[in-house]
């Protein structure tokens, strides 16, 4: 197993859970145009029909993205595609390998991309919870942003973006147990109600 392969595998993942269909796009251009050469069977990415699906859902997730709730609602949709798609993203970069292999890429692609939508979703819902709208486009720019950069990273440094993925979903953990917390105290009667006190008085 090279580096190259895992960090394709981890990358790949992790960037789905942000943005799978513009990581998806990106990697079948760079894929198409011969500026990458994508391990094992992940270059089927590059076909025509998965470059105008990836391509039509990337401009529909666009717009839905920079409208508050019904990104959250969009991003709930996606955790059962995201997700799943990380997984079969990581095990198709070990096509070639081992069936044991691919089900561990499968599973650990899996967790990575449910890290990276994790905190997206709950870095969104948080900042849906602010009336101006200007949060919310800036956090839906700049997953578009890490999307598209981090493949043409991947693309020239797959094992940095293996890394960085890697690191990433740890702290993604580790980040979600205090948006967790702060999600609680936003969305409880009690913490919506104390407002209400104040003014009364």
């Amino acid at each position: 197993m090279d580096l190259s392969t895992l960090g394709f595998a981890m990358g790949s993942a992790w960037l789905s859970g942000i943005n799978l269909y513009a990581t998806v796009l990106t990697l079948g251009l760079l894929q198409r145009f011969g500026l990458v050469q994508l391990p094992g069977d992940l270059q089927y990415v590059s076909h025509n029909w998965v470059l105008i699906a990836s391509g039509a859902l990337y401009t529909v997730q666009f717009v839905a993205d920079k409208i508050p709730a019904v990104d959250s609602a969009w991003d709930m949709i996606h955790t059962f595609i995201r997700v799943p798609a990380g997984a079969v993203l990581a095990a198709s970069a070990f096509a070639h390998f081992d069936p044991k292999v691919r089900l561990l890429a499968m599973l650990a692609g899996g967790g990575i991309a449910l890290s990276s939508h994790a905190a997206k979703t709950g870095t969104r819902l948080a900042a849906n919870a602010s009336p101006e709208p200007f949060s919310n486009w800036i956090l839906s720019l700049i997953g578009d942003a890490i999307a598209f950069g981090g493949s043409l990273l991947m693309a020239v440094h797959p094992a940095v973006l293996g890394a960085i993925a890697i690191i990433a979903a740890i702290c993604c953990v580790l980040m979600l147990r205090f948006l967790w917390r702060a999600l609680r105290r936003l969305f409880s009667p009690r913490e919506r109600a104390l407002p209400q006190v104040r003014a009364a008085r």
